[in-house]
């Protein structure tokens, strides 16, 4: 919540002038190194221990109140708060009017003897202090309670300053990270690294950021997934690879989408996608119990179990269970007239695949709140996957639904190259019509395909929606540090 405009600049010229105050008594007001010995939280935790010992701590003030010679306040650093108290009598009547003019956002560092009050409150007792960084801004007292996920996520800084349960998020994503690598090093999987910039953008159906390189004259793509370059190294003899990896897709901002996100992708040779459900639905049942310490987790007022085995679904029976139709048995134009019956929007020239994905985005992807495996899916929307040999029209892929929404993809990895070059030629005349997000014909990923790549299961996890999941919030800004914004006029 933002201060109204004449206040504001009252405000900050107040704590100019205290800066110079400072100046003229001696005092730096971005000082330097401060060794500090204990957090706030360890001081707490160990109190029993440290009551009565010196300890030093540095943080953020944000509370102050004062009573005459005395004054007490709180010092927040990355574990958490503890109270200060600082006395005339302790620091010194000179002292003791600097530390009247610190302001709140101000960071300290504070010298002391550790004690309880007769509230019972574990306390600091300062017997010195400095100041490493004075603030000029005020921090926004209303923050509390502000529900605007946008301006919080604009100003993080803010928000991680004073809202403590933010904070807690990504360290929940940082331990969500950790346990997958831990989970997949374990399992004999080496992490990798593949271009951000690509010659040709490929491995998903995406529009790409475009950018170019001056000295080689050329036009290049950030990267819309890692997949295509991570079966090259299948190909050239790795045999359990995954990259943690930044993708970046030119697409609109929602709760569930931001141009930047974070993907896991892994592919394992001679696996195929029986063996991927099984690795997914093991690693995300373990990383869940690890960093949450239940398989049992609330999404909105909603209690789930992610604990293991999950249901097998197939794609074209939940169509039929949700629509009443079978779209196996239909030819393309029949499948589009299905899809407007249904109420579902599909373009006139939508292949048989397309129409039938546009059904199932629309009726069946909501209602997938438990786990739930959804298996052999069109190749029409899976340029990459392997066909199914009882039915060419699909293929040897999942996905992964948690709560309404996609957390997993995985394929048996096709490895024809002939199979491969006829689709990227599908997809190259889609691309020729105005679909901007078709597949481009990269011609040296086919070359290794026809060296042979290995029989393999590939499976992409992503990352932000995983921990939306685990951290119980709605948007994926809310997940994502400093996620992209509109500028403001």
């Amino acid at each position: 919540m933002r201060e109204p405009e004449g206040e504001l600049d009252e405000l900050l010229q107040i704590r100019r002038e205290k800066l110079h105050e400072f100046e003229q008594l001696g005092i730096r007001p971005y000082g330097g190194r401060y060794e500090t010995t204990h957090s706030a939280l360890q001081i707490i935790t160990d109190f029993e221990t440290l009551e009565g010992k010196e300890v030093k701590i540095a943080g953020r003030l944000v509370g102050k109140r004062g009573h005459g010679k005395a004054s007490f306040g709180d010092i927040q650093d990355f574990s958490g708060r503890i109270q200060i108290h600082v006395r005339q009598d302790e620091v010194g009547a000179e002292n003791y009017q600097v530390f009247k003019k610190v302001d709140i956002g101000d960071i300290l560092g504070v010298g002391g003897t550790v004690f309880r009050t007769k509230m019972g409150e574990i306390t600091v007792g300062a017997s010195t202090f400095t100041l490493l960084a004075k603030s000029l801004r005020p921090l926004p007292e209303k923050w509390h309670g502000l529900k605007d996920v946008e301006l919080r996520s604009r100003q993080r800084y803010l928000d991680l300053i004073v809202n403590p349960e933010v904070k807690s998020t990504f360290i929940l994503r940082s331990k969500i990270i950790h346990a997958i690598r831990r989970f997949l090093d374990d399992r004999g999987f080496l992490e990798v690294e593949t271009p951000m910039m690509q010659p040709i953008p490929g491995g998903a159906a995406a529009r790409p950021f475009v950018t170019y390189h001056n000295a080689l004259n050329l036009k290049l793509y950030l990267r819309i997934a890692p997949e295509l370059y991570l079966k090259r190294l299948l190909v050239g003899g790795f045999e359990k690879v995954y990259e943690i990896n930044r993708n970046f897709r030119n697409e609109g901002i929602s709760t569930r989408h931001n141009p930047e996100f974070t993907m896991l992708e892994l592919y394992q040779a001679y696996a195929d996608y029986h063996d991927m459900m099984d690795l997914t639905e093991e690693l995300i049942s373990s990383v869940t119990h690890q960093v949450v310490g239940t398989h049992e987790i609330t999404r909105g007022e909603e209690k789930l179990s992610l604990a293991a085995p999950w249901p097998r679904l197939s794609y074209l029976d939940l169509v039929k269970e949700k629509s009443g139709i079978d779209f196996s048995q239909l030819d393309v134009p029949a499948a589009r007239r299905a899809a407007s019956t249904l109420g579902v929007h599909v373009e006139d020239k939508s292949l048989w695949g397309e129409a039938l994905n546009a059904v199932f985005e629309e009726l069946v992807e909501p209602n997938l709140t438990a786990p739930t495996f959804v298996v052999d899916y069109p190749v029409d929307i899976s340029p990459l996957a392997k066909r199914k040999t009882d039915d060419p029209r699909l293929t040897y892929r999942f996905e992964l639904f948690i709560a309404g929404r996609e957390i997993a993809n995985a394929f048996s990895e096709l490895n024809d190259p002939l199979d491969q070059g006829e689709r990227f030629s599908t997809q190259l005349q889609k691309r020729q019509a105005g679909d901007e997000e078709a597949h481009m014909f990269d011609e040296d990923f086919v070359t290794a395909l026809e060296y042979g790549m290995p029989p393999a299961g590939g499976l992409g996890i992503g990352i932000d929606r995983l921990v939306m999941l685990l951290a119980n919030v709605p948007s994926i800004r809310e997940v994502i540090l400093f996620p992209l914004h509109r500028p403001r006029d």
